[in-house]
């Protein structure tokens, strides 16, 4: 068994510094935001597995390698000799503005496979599993393996778990909603962000709706620098963003789902879950990278400390 099972594309990363056009010295990693949530779950001490599939590349062995390193499973990782590696690109026009561009289209990633998505479910017989609306968007393929992985696992008793994680350059709003809505039937907890809500339900109080009307019993919303709010059938709960210094927010969400789901997997209270989903997302901004800076089970007091404090 494993504690959490996730799907999607990951991709190599190159970030520069400042405007790629530029050039200079880039950094060379992954990203792909089921796998920022996979590693966290690993650092934290939890059994993450992930599927999905990369090119028969330099590239893809970069993905796998780095994942293991990281604690994470990868025998339901597929190389595929007829795609690519997709990979991402960041880079800085300005200090504290970040720009990214995308080079998938076609790429190993969009050919999972609804196949793949149940068997790893049916092997693995994960305690948790976590999608995002990134996956089916990216081919008709992963739209359909999405939906399969969701009525697999909740066919089985699996809690699962929807990050909408809308993206503008992949599908249009009214594609995401169709595709994202026919999701609700098979997930317990839902994660977005408060300009997301809508393409959830067309209803004027998204979070009552979802709440009434769907199988979704926990509505996480976050707002950035704001804090988060966790809406149940018991009410209300709403943590502020720690307060440090924001190096690079790109990551931040799918850290902050690592440390809720992390705190779910731990049967902490709703309370707790979000206190260690606003640690995690704290982490993850104070440093650049989608995951490198992810904390540990130990790392989790340190923003505790006053700023600038010396630990020796």
């Amino acid at each position: 068994m494993t504690d959490l099972l996730t799907l999607g594309e990951t991709m190599v990363s190159v970030r520069t510094a400042r405007p790629m056009r530029l050039g200079g010295e880039a950094q060379l990693s992954i990203a792909g935001s089921e796998t920022n949530v996979a590693i966290g779950l690993s650092r934290l001490g939890h059994q993450a597995t992930w599927v999905g599939a990369v090119g028969n590349d330099e590239p893809g062995r970069l993905i796998q390698r780095t994942l293991r390193a990281e604690g994470v499973d990868t025998n339901y990782l597929r190389f595929s000799d007829d795609s690519f590696t997709g990979f991402i690109a960041f880079d800085q026009p300005s200090h504290d503005i970040t720009r990214v561009s995308y080079h998938r289209r076609g790429s190993a990633g969009s050919t999972l496979t609804p196949d793949e998505s149940i068997a790893a479910i049916e092997a693995t017989q994960p305690r948790l599993l976590h999608v995002t609306g990134i996956t089916p968007a990216l081919s008709d393929t992963t739209r359909a393996a999405t939906l399969a992985a969701v009525r697999t696992a909740s066919a089985a008793g699996v809690q699962v778990s929807l990050d909408v994680n809308y993206r503008a350059r992949l599908w249009s709003r009214p594609d995401a909603a169709t595709a994202i809505r026919e999701l609700l039937p098979y997930v317990h907890t839902v994660f977005a962000s408060d300009d997301e809500l809508d393409l959830l339900t067309d209803a004027p109080d998204a979070v009552s709706d979802l709440l009434a009307h769907t199988t979704v019993d926990h509505v996480i919303v976050t707002a950035g620098g704001k804090g988060a709010w966790a809406h149940s059938s018991d009410g209300t709960i709403h943590r502020p963003a720690l307060p440090v210094t924001v190096v690079d927010s790109i990551g931040a969400g799918d850290a902050f789902v690592s440390g809720y789901l992390s705190a779910t997997l731990d049967n902490l209270s709703p309370e707790a879950r979000l206190d260690r989903a606003t640690t995690s997302g704290a982490f993850c901004v104070t440093a650049l990278g989608d995951w490198e800076s992810l904390p540990t089970r130990d790392d989790l007091h340190l923003l505790s400390h006053t700023h600038g404090t010396a630990l020796r």
